[in-house]
């Protein structure tokens, strides 16, 4: 059983200080890094949002090390809300701290609903970044059609009654993305996956063993 070490601080931002908190593990030489994005901080999205924690925790358990911060406007973050554009700045920012404190280290991008979209589009472009993960896609209101162009392992997990992103809607953006993908639908979850975060965290430690076959075949306690 891995012991979490876990750090709260503030990371530099554009606007201000960044609050963000990260689990680590004592390995040496952990075999990937990853930061998971928040939903809207406008309808109470922090970092410590359940969805979040679930994903952070299932990375956590195979021996990655996880960051999570707040927006900017968010929690102690400094700045006001940006509607997306600065955020994509914020996640920059995470990617600066995790490349710094875990030189050369593949890094996993991983957003929930706002985090998907804001995360993913910074995700795809960065080359620190080697996988993705969407959760709670909002693919009916927001433009995710960037995906269309991401050629990097991406996982996307929805709930199958999902209010902000229908199964027609998503399934049609991911027949139109490149190779390697993933989809997996979580039967009765809504956006939320309440009541189904155990389907869902289980969504993505099956693809993440897939992806990355040296990583703890025995998952840790948190």
């Amino acid at each position: 059983m891995a012991e979490i070490f876990h750090r709260s601080f503030f990371l530099k931002g554009q606007n201000g200080r960044i609050e963000a908190t990260l689990w680590t593990t004592p390995q040496a030489h952990p075999p990937l890094a990853a930061v998971v994005c928040h939903p809207h901080p406008l309808f109470g999205g922090t970092m410590h949002n359940k969805v979040v924690f679930q994903t952070a925790k299932t990375l956590h358990r195979r021996g990655v090390p996880v960051l999570r911060f707040n927006f900017r406007g968010t929690g102690l973050s400094e700045g006001v809300h940006d509607h997306g554009v600065g955020e994509r700045e914020d996640v920059r920012t995470g990617l600066d701290y995790l490349a710094e404190e875990f030189p050369g280290l593949p890094i996993l991008l991983a957003g929930f609903s706002f985090g998907s979209w804001v995360g993913l589009q910074v995700g795809c472009e960065d080359s620190r970044v080697t996988d993705l993960v969407g959760l709670g896609v909002p693919v009916d209101k927001t433009d995710i059609t960037f995906l269309r162009a991401c050629t990097k392992p991406k996982l996307l997990v929805q709930g199958a009654n999902d209010q902000f992103g229908s199964r027609g809607n998503l399934e049609r953006l991911f027949h139109s993305m490149p190779e390697p993908k993933e989809l997996v639908f979580v039967d009765n979850g809504d956006h939320f996956f309440s009541g189904h975060l155990d389907e869902m965290a289980a969504a993505i430690d099956a693809w993440l063993i897939k992806a990355h076959p040296g990583l703890f075949r025995e998952p840790a306690s948190l």
